[in-house]
């Protein structure tokens, strides 16, 4: 049925049921409920009219009849008309809406887990009707945001905002999740889209945009946010809390009084708002006004439900009682604040932590603080007091934080004189170095800044760091300096600092026994012990001292004295127990550790544990034929070292031990990977160094065994332990490497010559050593008789070994055996000896023969270099004498010539000059060839011969000259070489002009003296033979005097570059060629003259080139200047 819905803004019409009539109801006059809820149950009215009834029922604050005609409405109304679906979404969403607004104000937790669970059957029940309802989806995005579910509520108002995206209530949802995840620029954005987008939006918007501003940090902004919001709305409570906030941040007195007004103002508007009653009560404890802080906490307290303020509150109230010395309540409080806390309030876990430590609970103040400082990394003073608590610790781990965090103390505030004084007590014992440093800092800081005195206690600490560094020159003056401070503050606290004198005596006596005063180091022990009796240390110093002289009845004394101050002493137990052990007495050692271990309050010792499971480790070492026996001792001492290690996992004498006990039962490789592992967690314990090194012996790895016992040896002992030595000559022994075994035990014998051990192993390394040395026929004779004076050594060693040995260390029976095989080899050694004796004989003999062989030789070659000698010094004595002969011969040759007259031709033109043939004439000849013209050209180094020629009439005199050089005849294309242009003269007759002939230099680089007189060594030293000239003539003579060497000679003695003078350029620019083709020509003419058997080429000289009488060198065809002649 469709009926007509008349609703007016103030009257709403009811139908009645099967006629035409209503009912109207003033929506501002509403009757009771009952009565209207009666007339829409008996009409069936439609649901929009119940609701609408409804509805004004809630606006007029009649709830009861809102809620009774809402519910009434899900059974009773009519859903026979158009979209009746939203109208029962909204109803549903309603009642669920009002049941959790009645949640929110419930204090009753049990009913408001009623409440909430009432609202999601409702909300559950509006899903199924329309699920994705924009409204719908808001009051769920709402009521999630609310119970905290803020992944759903998100979700949800994403949701709402892709189908909406100005719809404000999701902005304002979206920005209160995002302001709770800390992304306050994220909620800030929302606030102000939702702004934008209703610019008449309520105050408390801006409220949230001045919170956001303000944990961004922009203060201006947000107060000028949180005022805009009082101007909106004066009665925000929130906008004055975040106002007085603002102004009591500031910290100045004005700001402050503003803030209070603020507070004050915000608390008569709402007296119950908690925030505002926690912020008073902050107000009012800085003021110590602790009444006023308690009445408000509380008051805030009871008056929400919201954690964090509740957290807050607890937190007021517990430092209330803590400023007032109640910590039972403090405790009380901080403890309740703990657990409402959010995780970044660790305020009240710094106080809890406080309230433990007053209780003496250092693992839970621990906790504590390491919670605040994990908030807080930067927080000094959590931080320094977290460093005193690990550094108390005895788990590693903890004292290792504990050094980090003082470290970063000390960084950070590097006056604070406490904590280098922490830090360097928990460095102490594993950098003393850095604690030596922390001190001297600490020291530093009192001395100069805080202008204090020393205390004895950093003086005494110092002392005993540069004791375990050696140092003992540092440590006594600050002793006596602790000392002294000692004897003045015992008068202000007697027993305290007479304690302190105490230890301070005690640690003078061990300085002195570190630099072996050992008698007065004994003097102050027993003057501790007459001042103090029960100082334990004291007896058990003076009994270790007795120890040390080998005194060990006098050193079991002084242990038995300590025990009857403290009979149950596990130290005086155990020293005693090591003295049977060095005695090799294991029963009663062993009783004395099952003494200590019986104890209660050491029942778990690990030192005792260790020694006997050593006790039972070494019955392993004793050989025994009972299988059983030796199984049954390996598992006892596996069960020991095994419990050392449930007690203390870290413990590396037990892991030690187990390896041991691997390596007796054989499985080597599995105790090499124990002991690796322990010498990789340390290096400073050397039983670990030694037992790798007696595994990789078994192992057959000598080179490694050795190396590791010998790094061993320079690491802890410096070379200077006997066992170690006997430890590397064993493995020498089994390397077969006698010789290094023997330099090793002779080195042990010379430090402790008294240990019948190594008499045994050295006689016994002699005897293989001499046997080996016999055996092997290529041993000299020194060495046999070595080897026999050793063996013989050996056999005295072994005899004197076998009846004084020591039964306890090894088997006199095998000594005597040892004697007796020494014996045996003696007797064979004549043998050796005199085959020795024979072999060194003969090798005598053959030495001999080689040196007479070797002398002959050397006699022979002496001889041979002797007579080479003489050769040559004969070679160079004639060589020299050919050199003087030449230079004597060939220095009266140089001279200067006159030049004679040349005769011009009638009519002025120019005669052509003959050619020069290249032949050389005697004085006879001269006047036979006198219109042949000679040139004047450059003289040789050597080979310039006196020649008298004549001008042309016959009248001149005779005039020493140089043969003409050889050059090619006319007609064969070969180009002059070395002339020089003519001068002009002054007339058509030709003045006569006179040629220079230069001196050859002193040395010239193509002057071959030794060549040159090598070649002339067969001629006579006053008659050489002349070479012929062109015209046949062999029987002519040259003149006494004069030197010609041999044309072969010289060429061969010529260098292929040499300069034979290059042809100078004319007036017209014709150049010279070059000289390397120049000279290969000369070369091919002196070779390709016509019936010139003998021919002879003279070298030039390259700095003085011969001039030319015509420039053209016989050449009628060059182009020479008119005017020349």
């Amino acid at each position: 049925m469709a009926e007509q819905r008349v609703e007016t803004s103030r009257w709403i019409e009811i139908p009645l049921r099967d006629t035409e009539e209503v009912i109207e109801l003033d929506l501002e006059q509403l009757p009771d409920g009952e009565e209207v809820l009666n007339i829409l149950q008996h009409e069936r009215a439609q649901l929009h009219i119940w609701l609408t009834l409804g509805l004004q029922y809630y606006r007029d604050g009649m709830i009861d009849d809102f809620v009774k005609i809402f519910e009434a409405s899900r059974q009773g109304a009519t859903l026979d008309y158009r979209d009746y679906q939203k109208d029962q979404m909204q109803a549903l969403d309603t009642l669920a809406a009002h049941q959790v607004q009645l949640a929110h104000r419930e204090k009753n937790k049990d009913v408001k887990k009623e409440l909430f669970q009432e609202a999601t059957k409702l909300y559950t029940m509006a899903d199924k009707i329309l699920m994705y309802d924009l409204n719908h989806l808001l009051g769920r995005a709402l009521f999630c945001l609310l119970e905290g579910r803020m992944e759903q509520a998100d979700a949800q108002f994403n949701f709402v905002l892709v189908q909406s995206s100005n719809n404000i209530p999701a902005l304002l949802g979206k920005a209160c999740i995002l302001f709770n995840r800390k992304d306050f620029k994220g909620a800030l954005g929302f606030y102000k889209k939702a702004l934008r987008t209703n610019p008449q939006c309520p105050g408390c918007v801006r409220m949230g945009m001045g919170y956001c501003f303000a944990r961004l940090g922009h203060n201006d902004k947000a107060k000028l946010a949180f005022e805009r919001a009082l101007e909106l709305d004066p009665k925000c409570v929130g906008a004055l809390v975040g106002l007085a906030l603002m102004e009591m941040n500031l910290g100045e007195p004005d700001s402050i009084r503003r803030g209070v007004q603020l507070l004050s103002n915000a608390y008569t508007l709402d007296s119950s708002n908690p925030m505002v009653l926690n912020n008073l009560a902050n107000h009012f404890f800085f003021k110590k006004d602790y009444s006023k802080v308690q009445h408000l906490a509380l008051h805030a307290f009871h008056g929400t439900e919201n954690e964090a303020m509740r957290s807050e509150s607890c937190y007021q109230l517990a430092r209330a009682f803590h400023s007032q010395g109640d910590c039972d309540k403090a405790f009380k409080y901080y403890y309740q604040s703990t657990q409402f806390a959010s995780p970044t309030f660790v305020l009240p876990f710094f106080g809890l932590g406080q309230m433990y430590l007053e209780k003496n609970d250092p693992a839970n103040a621990s906790q504590c603080f390491e919670r605040v400082a994990k908030a807080s990394p930067k927080n000094y003073e959590t931080v320094k007091i977290l460093g005193s608590l690990h550094s108390a610790s005895k788990e590693p781990e903890k004292r290792e934080q504990a050094k980090q965090f003082l470290k970063k103390v000390t960084t950070e505030f590097p006056d604070d004189v406490e904590a280098w004084i922490e830090l360097a007590a928990i460095t102490e014992q594993s950098d003393t170095s850095s604690a030596l440093a922390a001190y001297e800092k600490a020291c530093d800081i009192l001395q100069n800044k805080v202008h204090a005195e020393l205390p004895p206690e950093i003086a005494n600490n110092m002392a005993v760091l540069y004791c375990r560094q050696g140092e003992y020159a540092k440590a006594a003056p600050l002793l006596v300096k602790a000392s002294d401070r000692v004897q003045k503050e015992v008068q202000d606290d007697d027993v305290y600092y007479h304690s302190i004198g105490i230890t301070v005596m005690y640690n003078m006596a061990r300085l002195m026994e570190f630099q072996s005063r050992i008698d007065e180091a004994e003097a102050m022990y027993k003057r501790i012990i007459k001042e103090q009796p029960m100082y334990m240390d004291c007896y058990l110093r003076l009994g270790c001292m007795a120890g040390a002289r080998e005194q060990m009845y006098e050193a079991q004394d002084w242990f038995k004295e300590g025990l009857l101050q403290q009979p149950e002493h596990p130290d005086a137990w155990a020293l005693i127990g090591n003295l049977h052990f060095s005695k090799l007495e294991w029963g009663p050692g062993q009783k004395k550790f099952e003494f200590i271990l019986k104890q209660a309050a050491t029942a778990n010792d690990p030192y005792a544990q260790l020694a006997l499971g050593n006790v039972w480790l070494q019955t392993l070492h004793m050989p025994t034929k009972e299988k059983a026996k030796e199984l049954r001792h390996q598992q006892r001492t596996l069960s020991i070292y095994k419990q050392v290690l449930r007690n203390d996992a870290r413990n590396l004498y037990a892991a030690n031990g187990i390896g041991a006990v691997l390596a007796h039962k054989g499985a080597f490789r599995e105790a090499r990977d124990v002991f690796a592992q322990v010498r990789e967690a340390t290096a400073d314990i050397p039983d670990v160094w030694l037992n790798l090194a007696h595994i990789y012996v078994e192992q057959k790895q000598y080179v490694s065994a050795i190396q590791m016992y010998e790094n061993c040896q320079k690491k802890f002992f410096r070379g200077q332990n006997v066992e170690i030595m006997l430890y590397i000559a064993r493995a020498y022994f089994k390397a077969g490497r006698l010789d290094e075994c023997k330099r090793y035990l002779v080195k042990a014998r010379h430090i402790s010559p008294h240990d019948t051990v190594l008499l045994f192993n050295e006689a016994l390394v002699m005897q293989r050593l001499a046997s080996s040395v016999l055996r092997s026929e290529k041993s000299t004779l020194k060495t046999v008789l070595r080897s026999i004076a050793e063996l013989e050594m050996s056999q005295q060693s072994f005899r004197w070994l076998a009846r004084n040995g020591d039964r306890m260390r090894f088997d006199l029976a095998q000594a005597d055996g040892e004697a007796r095989l020494c014996s045996d080899l003696l007797s064979q050694a004549k043998y050796h000896e005199a085959r020795a004796r024979r072999l060194d004989e003969e090798e005598r003999e053959a030495r001999q023969r080689q040196e007479k062989e070797r002398e002959t030789l050397l006699e022979e070659q002496r001889r041979v270099e002797l007579e080479k000698a003489q050769k040559k010094e004969e070679a160079e004595r004639r060589t020299a004498e050919q050199r003087e002969l030449f230079r004597q011969k060939t220095s009266a040759m140089l001279q200067f010539v006159p030049e004679p007259a040349s005769t011009s031709r009638s009519g002025g033109s120019r005669s052509k000059r003959p050619k020069p043939t290249g032949e050389i004439y005697s004085d006879d000849e001269e006047d036979d060839h006198q219109s042949s013209r000679k040139k004047k050209r450059r003289p040789a180094n050597d080979d310039i011969i006196e020649s008298g020629e004549s001008s042309d009439d016959g009248a001149a005199p005779a005039k020493k000259s140089r043969p003409p050089r050889k050059r090619k005849a006319a007609g064969e294309g070969a180009k002059p070489r070395g002339s020089r242009k003519r001068r002009s003269g002054d007339g058509e007759d030709g003045g006569s002009r006179a040629k220079r002939v230069d001196k050859p230099p002193a040395t010239s680089s193509k002057f071959k003296t030794k060549e040159f007189v090598s070649s002339s060594e067969s001629s006579d030293d006053n008659n050489l033979d002349a070479e012929r000239g062109d015209d046949g003539d062999a029987g002519d003579d040259v003149e006494a005097g004069d030197a010609v060497p041999a044309a072969s000679t010289f060429l061969d003695s010529e260098d292929s570059d040499g300069d034979e003078g290059g042809s100078d350029q004319d007036d017209g620019g014709n150049a010279a060629a070059p000289k390397t083709k120049s000279r290969a020509r000369q070369l091919d003419s002196s070779s390709e003259s016509d019936g010139d058997d003998g021919g002879m080429v003279v070298d030039d000289v390259a700095s003085a080139p011969a001039d030319d009488d015509d420039g053209d060198d016989g050449d009628d065809n060059d182009n020479a200047d008119p005017d020349e002649e």
